[in-house]
């Protein structure tokens, strides 16, 4: 008999991703229930796709019923404001637990972030190190792990995924910026020496990852689990690799750190620039986490190195720009890139 499992944020890059991921390789494991704020009509051809807010609790009351699991993707940017942040993903999740739970949902995956910790001090990072909360994003993320860690107290199976930033189908953001200057023959800039390691993850890894949690053995995936690639190499020679793939034969060009941060900061508060402070902070330093208690309790082997996904993203860029001209502060649209417009003309 086949699994009834609801997704919440099903229209956002990772939902998306991950409904086309489970319909390809397990269309005769699971029923899939989709869920969001705004429904693709693509995907409503094709599944239950039910439009609500997940705070409401008499929304998630009626599409949770006959649900056997739960995987809660849906969040807020980072650029949202911050009540909104907090009430997404705090009482969103409230809500959505406590619904599940009540119903008798068997397991709950939880997609939270290596946000959690903060701006990085040493590498590699392991599930166990301390949490820093430095803005209301992983604040709101930190607090939403407290209530599962709760939940998994009393009995149930919750697991809590931290993946690294992930990319792939449907994932623009600051990525798509590198992208547009790649397609267009410009040489692309880079905060600092760009020689630090700096891990990313394919989004196929990370649906691996959420498809593992969903069906392995409760006492191994009831936990906490950092999510990458396994392969990567520095930050200057990932991107390059998207400049290599655009074939102009243009280059990673390196700025200094401790100026350009300051500019950016200036840009921030002037609303001039798409960078947050946490973001940029953390883009000239060694920023990778362990994956080995994913590897040994989930059994997650991830296919495909920082290039590899860098490159995949940007060829599914080129074939789907047409289409993916609007712009927002979410991930699955092109950023405003503000005055860094005006600064192609010096690449």
């Amino acid at each position: 008999m086949k699994k009834k499992v609801l997704i919440t944020g099903s229209n956002g890059v990772l939902g998306r991703n991950l409904v086309e991921y489970l319909a390809k390789r397990h269309r005769n494991d699971y029923e899939l229930v989709l869920f969001d704020q705004v429904q693709s009509a693509e995907l409503a051809r094709d599944y239950e796709a039910r439009q609500g807010d997940i705070r409401n609790a008499e929304e998630a009351a009626a599409v949770m019923r006959g649900v056997d699991m739960v995987v809660h993707t849906a969040s807020a940017s980072p650029s949202y404001p911050d009540h909104e942040i907090y009430d997404i993903i705090i009482n969103g999740t409230k809500t959505l637990m406590e619904e599940a739970f009540r119903q008798k949902v068997s397991r709950f995956v939880y997609i939270s972030s290596t946000s959690v910790y903060g701006v990085p001090e040493k590498s590699p990072i392991y599930e166990d190190d301390e949490v820093k909360p430095y803005d209301p994003y992983n604040k709101g993320k930190i607090a939403a792990e407290k209530l599962c860690a709760e939940w998994r107290g009393k009995g149930k199976c919750v697991t809590v995924l931290r993946p690294r930033s992930f990319i792939g189908p449907y994932r623009l953001g600051t990525f798509g910026i590198l992208y547009e200057w790649a397609q267009e023959g410009r040489h692309f800039p880079m905060l600092g020496k760009g020689q630090n390691q700096y891990q990313l993850l394919d989004v196929e890894d990370l649906c691996q990852a959420i498809e593992l949690a969903m069906c392995g053995d409760p006492d191994q995936v009831n936990d906490l689990f950092n999510i990458g690639a396994k392969h990567f190499t520095t930050l200057k020679q990932d991107y390059q690799a998207v400049l290599d793939a655009a074939g102009h034969g243009k280059r990673i060009i390196s700025l200094p750190a401790k100026p350009m941060m300051a500019v950016l900061g200036v840009l921030e508060k002037l609303k001039l620039s798409p960078f947050y402070k946490r973001l940029y902070l953390k883009l000239n330093r060694n920023y990778y986490v362990s994956i080995e208690k994913a590897e040994r309790q989930l059994g997650y082997r991830p296919r495909y190195s920082n290039q590899e996904a860098l490159v995949r993203n940007y060829h599914w860029y080129l074939a789907n720009r047409d289409s993916s001209r609007q712009q927002g502060n979410s991930n699955n649209a092109v950023w405003n890139q503000g005055i860094l417009k005006l600064a192609k003309i010096f690449f």
